[in-house]
């Protein structure tokens, strides 16, 4: 993630002729700010700081170094290591808010939503009621299933910047989201929040949070992770779930950071309810892993992978494409599959699966979650799968001919 508005300002010092002097490490430090090598700048100023602490100047540029530093992790989706930096910062100026702006967002971003809350209405209290300090609050409220909360500061940071584009999206969605959800009744396991209209059963709300916490564990094994964070999970009626998320008609469901299900009149998790929960849940472990930088065809073909573990689904369609050699091309299928129609839909579900399924046979899970872990660190596919599959002397284009020779083969005439 990109930390948008932040601005950072150094200070130049004199320079002294003294080899060992502050000023000379602090000079030093700028040009190498100016090259961009932000660790090694950090470096020289901590030292010029550890000999001069009283200085004002080489105590604000230490700061601004932590900053810069802070940026880079962020945008490597280092969250974690980002707000141990913008942490170091902030204890160099307490009084001022905008290192605790930073360390916030950082927070927030690793989903550790009770101290990003503490830390952004702390400084917003030292005087950082800035659109981007009250956008970031108000998704940690939206996140954790406070509406009200999330309409009311993204409220105030619209007066504040009424031309603001991010904010007044988020603040329309919620408003949309908030005129259905908010009679609903809600409920709770270990690691889900579940909200579902008054009309829906107790008993299948229970059934689906013991379905997601049974997928929790299988998924997460197969993929090496288990999200910390309590997982927001939302039923609604078919009608409802088509006003709110503006899906195409062919969606059984999304995840679009909670988990939105269209159950209508279930009575109970039928075996393609639960099929769909696998697989919705199983977008909720490759967005952690990715960052959310995910072609969707891995994304989808991963889900469709643990949807079938529970559910086979023909694959009749990725039949008649071998024999045609009528497959879509995999570039089409790295964006949003919502323009497709419900027939291209089919067949994009279907490539996607067979090429995760041809992966994790012939290279193992461990791989494919390698190229998972790549595309979190800001990696595009082809260098996350070329990094990845090194060892195979492979990369995405080879992968992609290796599949399609094997499903002609499979399934062509």
């Amino acid at each position: 993630m990109l930390l948008a508005g932040i601005a950072c300002f150094l200070f130049v010092g004199a320079i002294p002729t003294a080899a060992n002097d502050p000023f000379l490490l602090n000079d030093y430090a700028l040009e190498l700010l100016k090259k961009q090598e932000y660790e090694k700048a950090l470096e020289h100023f901590q030292k010029a700081f550890n000999m001069f602490p009283y200085n004002a100047t080489l105590k604000r540029n230490l700061a601004e170094a932590y900053s810069y530093v802070g940026k880079r992790q962020l945008e490597r989706n280092a969250y974690d290591e980002a707000a141990d930096t913008f942490d170091h910062a902030r204890e160099l100026f307490p009084d001022e808010g905008k290192y605790g702006v930073m360390r916030g967002i950082a927070l927030y971003s690793a989903k550790n939503y009770d101290a990003a809350l503490f830390e952004l209405e702390r400084a917003r209290h030292l005087g950082e009621e800035t659109v981007e300090t009250l956008f970031f609050l108000g998704r940690i409220h939206y996140d954790t299933g406070n509406l009200p909360g999330a309409l009311e500061v993204w409220g105030k940071a619209q007066t504040i910047d009424p031309s603001n584009r991010r904010v007044a999206d988020q603040l329309e969605k919620a408003r949309r989201e908030s005129k259905v959800e908010g009679g609903m009744d809600r409920g709770y396991s270990s690691r889900f929040s579940i909200s579902h209209d008054v009309e829906t059963r107790p008993d299948l709300a229970d059934d689906i949070l013991e379905v997601l916490e049974e997928a929790y564990n299988r998924v997460g094994s197969d993929l090496s992770h288990f999200p910390s964070a309590r997982i927001p999970v939302i039923l609604y009626t078919r009608k409802d779930y088509r006003s709110v998320t503006n899906s195409p008609g062919w969606s059984a469901g999304l995840y679009d950071g909670k988990i939105r299900l269209p159950v209508g009149g279930a009575t109970e998790v039928s075996p393609l309810l639960k099929a769909v929960l696998y697989h919705e849940y199983t977008h909720v472990v490759v967005h952690e892993l990715t960052a959310g930088h995910c072609p969707t065809w891995l994304n989808e073909g991963l889900a469709e992978l643990e949807e079938r573990k529970v559910r086979e689904s023909p694959s009749s369609e990725l039949t008649q494409a071998a024999r045609q050699n009528g497959f879509i091309p995999f570039g089409r299928l790295e964006g949003s599959f919502s323009g497709f129609t419900a027939q291209e839909a089919v067949l994009a579900y279907q490539q996607s699966f067979s090429l995760v399924d041809y992966m994790i046979s012939a290279y193992g899970w461990y791989k494919v979650r390698d190229v998972l872990v790549n595309l979190g660190k800001g990696m595009n596919i082809g260098p996350a799968m070329g990094a990845a599959l090194h060892d195979f002397g492979l990369d995405y284009v080879a992968v992609v001919e290796e599949w399609r020779s094997f499903v002609q083969k499979k399934f062509g005439r």
